[in-house]
C-alpha cells in the first residue's frame, strides 16, 4: 500500500500548486500511515485518502474595513472545513500578513488528527486571515473583526462549525467577533466560538491550557523512558501565549526554562524563567505590541540577549546542556542545521509546543539520532481539548473551575500520550515512535467514522 500512499501525496500535490505547507503537512502524516493502509486494503477501494486530502468545504471571502485614517483596506478571509466525521468542524482562526490557503490547509489538516486524539467529538478545520493586527489600534481590529464576522458568520454555528484564536486572535480578537455574531443572529450561541472572555461563557484555564497541556505531555515522554521532569533544563522558543503558558507549567512542575525568543532574537536566563515575576512579564511583553524579547534582558540583568538567532544553538553558545527542547513558536522554525545543533549537545528530548515547527528533514534526523520527539498534534492539542470543555460548558450553562479544568486536561493529555506510545509500539515496535503513533491514532479513529458514514 505504500504506493497508494505515495499515490495520494503526488496527486494532493498536483491539485494544490504552490502550497507547500499543506504539501508538508499531508507528505508526513501519509506516510506514517503505510502500515495501516497495508493492514486495511478497503480503505484504498474507498478512496478514503483522496478524500481525507480534499476538505468537505472551503470558503474565500474579501474582508472590506475602514482604517483609522479614514482609507478603505481590502484583506482576504479564509474557513476551510476540512472533516466532520466525528464532530463539528473546530479549528482556530489566524490573522497574519503570511497566511494563504496553503498554511490554513495545512492546519486545518493537522486539526483533524489533532482533535481526534483528544477523544473529544469535534472535527477539523482551519481559518484566518492575511490582516495583520500588529500595531492596528483597537478600533481598527475592532472594525476588521466585524467585516470579517459579516463574512463568516452564514458558515459557522455551535453544532457546524466552531471557531477559536490562534496566532494574532486573541481575547480582543475574540469578543469583537462574537459581538459582531451575535449582533447579525440575533442569538447568544455561546459555543459558536471558543476562547471567549470569562464574563460571556469563556473558560477558566483557556488561556494557558496549550502550555499546560504541552508540558504535561513532556513529562509522560520522560517518565515513559525513566526520567522526572523536575530539575530537567528546558529551552523553548516564542513568547506568546504557548510559550508562556509552557514556561509557567515548567515552573509549577520543578524544571527551569532557560530561553525565550522572538523575531529579533533570543534570551538566555541562566536563572530560568523561574519565578512568578518572570512568568508574568511574557505577557506584559506580547501586550507591548512590539513582538521584541530584548526587553527581557533589560527588566531581568542575569539574562543575555542574542539577536538575530534562535535558541536551538543555546547549547554551544553557552556551554550548557539543555534536557529538552520545546519550539512554540511558528511553523517550520527548526531546520536541519538546528536539529544538527539539538543533537551535537546531547539532547534526547524534543517536544514541538508550536504547529508543525519542524521541517521534516529536521523532523527525521531527530528521531534517526533516537531522540524522542513529541508532535506537535499531539502535544498541543491541550488548547482545542479546552475548547471542547468550553462548548460543554456553554451548552450546559454551566461554569468549570480552574481545578476541574486542569483535571479534565490533564487526563486528556496522559491519555493522548498512551495512544500516541501505543500505535508507535504496535506498527513500529518503538514506545518513542510517537509522531508515527499520532498521526495512526488519530487517523485510525476518523477512518472508522468515515467508513461507518459511506461516500460523502
Amino acid at each position: 500500500m505504500a504506493n497508494y500512499v505515495e499515490r495520494v501525496i503526488e496527486l494532493c500535490k498536483k491539485n494544490n500548486p504552490g502550497e507547500v505547507e499543506f504539501h508538508q503537512t499531508v507528505e508526513e502524516v501519509l506516510t506514517s500511515l503505510a502500515p495501516v493502509m497495508d493492514a486495511n486494503p478497503q480503505y484504498e477501494e474507498c478512496a478514503l485518502l483522496e478524500r481525507l486530502v480534499e476538505p468537505e468545504r472551503g470558503v474565500t471571502f474579501r474582508v472590506v474595513w475602514v482604517d483609522d485614517n479614514g482609507k478603505v483596506q481590502v484583506n482576504k478571509g479564509y474557513r476551510y472545513q476540512f472533516n466532520s466525521a466525528i464532530g463539528p468542524y473546530k479549528g482556530g482562526l489566524r490573522f497574519a500578513p503570511n497566511v494563504y490557503p496553503g498554511i490554513i490547509k495545512f492546519l486545518g489538516f493537522e486539526q483533524i488528527f489533532k482533535n481526534s486524539l483528544t477523544g473529544l467529538p469535534i472535527g477539523g478545520g482551519k481559518g484566518g486571515s492575511d490582516f495583520d493586527p500588529v500595531g492596528k489600534s483597537d478600533a481598527e481590529v475592532m472594525r476588521f473583526c466585524q467585516a470579517f464576522m459579516t463574512e463568516l458568520y452564514r458558515h459557522i454555528g455551535p453544532d457546524t462549525d466552531v471557531p477559536a484564536g490562534d496566532l494574532g486572535v486573541g481575547a480582543r480578537e475574540i469578543g469583537y467577533l462574537y459581538g459582531q455574531y451575535k449582533r447579525i443572529t440575533d442569538r447568544f450561541d455561546g459555543g459558536v466560538l471558543t476562547g471567549k472572555g470569562i464574563p460571556y461563557g469563556g473558560l477558566l484555564g483557556r488561556t494557558e491550557a496549550t502550555g499546560f497541556g504541552i508540558v504535561w505531555y513532556a513529562e509522560e515522554m520522560l517518565k515513559a523512558n525513566g526520567e522526572d521532569l523536575k530539575g530537567k533544563t528546558v529551552a523553548i522558543s516564542g513568547f506568546g501565549n504557548v510559550a508562556w503558558g509552557t514556561a509557567w507549567q515548567l515552573q509549577r512542575l520543578g524544571a527551569k526554562c532557560v530561553t525565550i525568543s522572538g523575531p529579533d532574537g533570543y534570551i538566555y536566563d541562566p536563572d530560568g524563567i523561574s519565578t512568578d515575576e518572570k512568568v508574568a512579564y511574557l505577557l506584559e511583553l506580547r501586550g507591548s505590541g512590539k513582538n521584541i524579547c530584548a526587553p527581557y534582558a533589560e527588566k531581568f540583568p542575569n539574562a543575555k540577549f542574542v539577536a538575530g538567532k534562535k535558541p536551538w544553538t543555546v547549547q554551544q553558545d553557552f556551554g550548557i546542556k539543555v534536557d529538552m527542547f520545546i519550539p512554540c513558536a511558528m511553523q517550520n522554525d527548526v531546520h536541519m542545521e538546528h536539529a544538527q545543533a539539538i543533537v551535537d549537545g546531547g539532547c534526547k528530548f524534543y517536544c514541538e509546543g508550536a504547529n508543525m515547527p519542524t521541517t521534516n528533514d529536521a523532523l527525521q534526523f531527530l528521531m534517526e539520532k533516537c531522540v524522542a520527539v513529541g508532535p506537535a498534534k499531539a502535544a498541543n492539542a491541550g488548547g482545542v481539548a479546552c475548547s471542547c470543555i468550553e462548548m460543554g460548558q456553554n451548552a450546559g450553562h454551566t461554569v468549570f473551575q480552574h481545578e476541574d479544568v486542569y483535571a479534565q486536561l490533564h487526563q486528556i493529555m496522559k491519555t493522548i500520550y498512551k495512544q500516541c506510545s501505543e500505535a508507535g509500539a504496535k506498527y513500529f515496535n518503538n514506545k518513542n515512535a510517537l509522531v508515527q503513533g499520532a498521526n495512526i491514532a488519530g487517523f485510525e479513529r476518523v477512518a472508522a467514522a468515515m467508513m461507518a458514514q459511506g461516500l460523502v
